[in-house]
Protein backbone atom coordinates (compact mmCIF):
# COMPACT_ATOMS: atom_id res chain seq x y z
CA UNK A 1 0.00 0.00 0.00
CA UNK A 2 1.05 3.56 -0.49
CA UNK A 3 1.57 6.12 2.22
CA UNK A 4 -1.75 7.14 3.76
CA UNK A 5 -2.78 10.79 3.76
CA UNK A 6 -4.04 12.61 6.84
CA UNK A 7 -7.33 13.19 5.00
CA UNK A 8 -7.82 9.45 4.41
CA UNK A 9 -7.01 8.62 8.03
CA UNK A 10 -9.37 11.33 9.31
CA UNK A 11 -12.11 10.08 6.98
CA UNK A 12 -11.66 6.54 8.31
CA UNK A 13 -11.77 7.62 11.96
CA UNK A 14 -14.90 9.71 11.35
CA UNK A 15 -16.66 6.87 9.54
CA UNK A 16 -15.90 4.19 12.14
CA UNK A 17 -16.71 6.63 14.92
CA UNK A 18 -20.19 7.09 13.46
CA UNK A 19 -20.77 3.36 14.11
CA UNK A 20 -19.59 3.61 17.71
CA UNK A 21 -16.24 1.94 17.00
CA UNK A 22 -13.29 3.11 19.10
CA UNK A 23 -9.89 3.57 17.45
CA UNK A 24 -6.59 3.43 19.27
CA UNK A 25 -3.22 3.99 17.63
CA UNK A 26 0.00 2.31 18.67
CA UNK A 27 3.57 1.92 17.54
CA UNK A 28 4.39 -1.74 16.71
CA UNK A 29 6.20 -2.36 20.01
CA UNK A 30 3.21 -1.05 22.01
CA UNK A 31 0.43 -3.00 20.28
CA UNK A 32 0.40 -5.86 22.80
CA UNK A 33 -0.04 -3.43 25.71
CA UNK A 34 -2.86 -1.59 23.92
CA UNK A 35 -4.65 -4.83 23.12
CA UNK A 36 -4.23 -5.96 26.74
CA UNK A 37 -6.07 -2.80 27.85
CA UNK A 38 -8.88 -3.20 25.28
CA UNK A 39 -9.84 -6.85 25.69
CA UNK A 40 -12.44 -8.23 28.05
CA UNK A 41 -11.17 -11.65 29.19
CA UNK A 42 -11.21 -14.40 28.32
CA UNK A 43 -9.77 -13.51 24.92
CA UNK A 44 -8.88 -15.57 21.87
CA UNK A 45 -7.02 -14.43 18.79
CA UNK A 46 -5.21 -15.38 15.64
CA UNK A 47 -1.51 -14.65 15.16
CA UNK A 48 -0.88 -11.23 13.67
CA UNK A 49 0.79 -11.43 10.25
CA UNK A 50 3.43 -8.75 10.85
CA UNK A 51 6.85 -9.56 12.29
CA UNK A 52 7.05 -6.44 14.45
CA UNK A 53 3.58 -6.70 16.05
CA UNK A 54 2.56 -9.15 18.77
CA UNK A 55 -0.47 -10.13 20.79
CA UNK A 56 -0.32 -10.13 24.59
CA UNK A 57 0.22 -13.49 26.26
CA UNK A 58 -3.30 -13.33 27.72
CA UNK A 59 -4.83 -13.74 24.25
CA UNK A 60 -5.04 -17.46 23.47
CA UNK A 61 -3.87 -18.00 19.88
CA UNK A 62 -4.62 -21.69 19.45
CA UNK A 63 -8.10 -21.85 20.93
CA UNK A 64 -10.28 -24.92 20.99
CA UNK A 65 -13.89 -24.66 19.87
CA UNK A 66 -14.83 -24.49 23.54
CA UNK A 67 -12.40 -21.63 24.18
CA UNK A 68 -13.85 -19.65 21.25
CA UNK A 69 -17.33 -20.28 22.63
CA UNK A 70 -16.35 -19.13 26.13
CA UNK A 71 -14.34 -16.09 25.02
CA UNK A 72 -15.71 -12.60 25.41
CA UNK A 73 -13.16 -11.04 23.03
CA UNK A 74 -11.73 -12.10 19.68
CA UNK A 75 -8.61 -10.42 18.27
CA UNK A 76 -7.70 -10.64 14.58
CA UNK A 77 -5.80 -8.73 11.93
CA UNK A 78 -7.63 -6.66 9.33
CA UNK A 79 -6.01 -6.76 5.90
CA UNK A 80 -7.46 -3.52 4.59
CA UNK A 81 -9.72 -0.63 5.60
CA UNK A 82 -11.89 1.55 3.39
CA UNK A 83 -11.97 5.09 4.76
CA UNK A 84 -15.07 6.19 2.86
CA UNK A 85 -17.22 3.56 4.58
CA UNK A 86 -15.29 2.82 7.76
CA UNK A 87 -15.17 -0.83 6.70
CA UNK A 88 -12.43 -3.34 7.42
CA UNK A 89 -11.55 -6.43 5.40
CA UNK A 90 -11.30 -9.61 7.44
CA UNK A 91 -9.70 -12.56 5.66
CA UNK A 92 -10.74 -16.07 6.53
CA UNK A 93 -7.72 -18.28 7.14
CA UNK A 94 -6.55 -21.60 8.52
CA UNK A 95 -5.83 -19.97 11.92
CA UNK A 96 -9.57 -19.59 12.55
CA UNK A 97 -10.01 -15.86 12.04
CA UNK A 98 -13.67 -16.23 11.06
CA UNK A 99 -15.00 -17.65 14.35
CA UNK A 100 -12.57 -15.51 16.36
CA UNK A 101 -13.81 -12.31 14.68
CA UNK A 102 -17.51 -13.14 14.59
CA UNK A 103 -18.52 -15.32 17.55
CA UNK A 104 -17.59 -13.10 20.50
CA UNK A 105 -19.26 -10.01 21.94
CA UNK A 106 -16.14 -7.87 21.36
CA UNK A 107 -13.93 -7.93 18.28
CA UNK A 108 -10.59 -6.14 18.38
CA UNK A 109 -9.28 -5.66 14.85
CA UNK A 110 -5.62 -4.78 14.34
CA UNK A 111 -4.85 -2.80 11.20
CA UNK A 112 -1.71 -1.22 9.78
CA UNK A 113 -2.18 2.48 9.07
CA UNK A 114 -0.69 2.01 5.60
CA UNK A 115 -3.50 -0.44 4.74
CA UNK A 116 -6.22 2.21 4.90
CA UNK A 117 -7.38 3.15 1.41
CA UNK A 118 -9.61 6.12 0.59
CA UNK A 119 -12.47 4.46 -1.28
CA UNK A 120 -13.94 1.33 -2.81
CA UNK A 121 -12.15 1.85 -6.13
CA UNK A 122 -8.78 1.71 -4.35
CA UNK A 123 -9.95 -1.33 -2.37
CA UNK A 124 -10.87 -3.18 -5.56
CA UNK A 125 -7.41 -2.48 -6.98
CA UNK A 126 -6.03 -4.48 -4.05
CA UNK A 127 -8.87 -7.00 -3.64
CA UNK A 128 -8.95 -8.29 -7.20
CA UNK A 129 -5.37 -9.52 -7.57
CA UNK A 130 -4.90 -10.41 -3.89
CA UNK A 131 -7.96 -12.60 -3.48
CA UNK A 132 -7.74 -14.01 -7.00
CA UNK A 133 -4.15 -15.14 -6.39
CA UNK A 134 -4.71 -16.58 -2.92
CA UNK A 135 -8.28 -17.84 -3.41
CA UNK A 136 -8.97 -16.69 0.15
CA UNK A 137 -12.41 -15.61 1.17
CA UNK A 138 -12.98 -12.40 3.08
CA UNK A 139 -15.71 -10.23 4.49
CA UNK A 140 -16.05 -6.48 4.66
CA UNK A 141 -17.24 -5.56 8.13
CA UNK A 142 -18.67 -2.16 8.92
CA UNK A 143 -19.17 -1.57 12.64
CA UNK A 144 -20.76 -3.95 15.13
CA UNK A 145 -23.23 -6.55 13.92
CA UNK A 146 -26.74 -5.11 13.77
CA UNK A 147 -30.16 -6.12 12.52
CA UNK A 148 -33.60 -4.56 12.60
CA UNK A 149 -35.44 -7.34 10.80
CA UNK A 150 -37.65 -7.99 13.83
CA UNK A 151 -38.39 -4.34 14.66
CA UNK A 152 -36.01 -2.43 16.89
CA UNK A 153 -32.29 -2.34 16.09
CA UNK A 154 -30.43 -5.15 17.86
CA UNK A 155 -26.63 -5.21 18.00
CA UNK A 156 -24.76 -8.48 18.14
CA UNK A 157 -27.40 -10.64 16.49
CA UNK A 158 -25.07 -12.04 13.83
CA UNK A 159 -21.63 -11.06 15.12
CA UNK A 160 -19.90 -8.88 17.70
CA UNK A 161 -21.86 -6.33 19.71
CA UNK A 162 -18.82 -4.09 19.96
CA UNK A 163 -15.79 -3.45 17.73
CA UNK A 164 -12.52 -1.74 18.57
CA UNK A 165 -9.75 -1.02 16.07
CA UNK A 166 -6.04 -0.76 16.83
CA UNK A 167 -4.19 1.11 14.10
CA UNK A 168 -0.50 0.27 13.97
CA UNK A 169 1.36 3.46 13.02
Amino acid sequence: MSQITAKTYDQFTAAVGSYGVDITTAEPEGVADVIEELVDPPAVGTPLPWDDVALPDTVQTEPTTGAVDEAVTGVTAASLAIAEYGSILLRMDEDGSEPVSLFNDLHVAVLREEDIVPDMAAAFEWLGPELRDTRDSAILATGPSATADMGALVQGAHGPKQVKVVVVT
